[in-house]
């Protein structure tokens, strides 16, 4: 059974920065290609960053190029998303999920609250 859980989010002032993690388990995480997604209060899953099983194949949205880095650790079997220059509109349940573009199968998700 694929499980992915997140940490690290919280409330960060406009400016700030987090660093969210997801630990899979229950298949080959070196061998899987990882997202980012996201849900602001009222809207739509939206996709934010995506990196391919070997780290070769990153891409972002618009929305969070310049300000957002994924990484991940095939040893720890840990994905990362290190959110620098935040701002109000990041505010969000951020999930990762078990593909480069598509939401699913995904955790659980972890709140990030922008705000002063």
């Amino acid at each position: 059974e694929v499980q992915l859980v997140e940490s690290g989010g919280g409330l960060v002032q406009p400016g700030g920065s987090l660093r969210l993690s997801c630990v899979g388990s229950g298949f080959a995480f070196s061998r899987s290609s990882m997202s980012w997604h996201r849900q602001a209060p009222g809207k739509g899953l939206e996709w934010v960053s995506g990196i391919s099983n070997g780290g070769i194949t990153i891409m972002y949205s618009d929305s969070v190029k310049g300000r957002f880095t994924i990484s991940r650790d095939n040893t720890k079997n840990t994905l990362y998303l290190q959110m620098d220059s935040l701002k109000s509109e990041d505010t969000a349940v951020y999930y990762c999920a078990k593909s480069l573009s598509g939401p699913a199968p995904r955790g659980q998700g972890t709140q990030v609250t922008v705000s002063s």
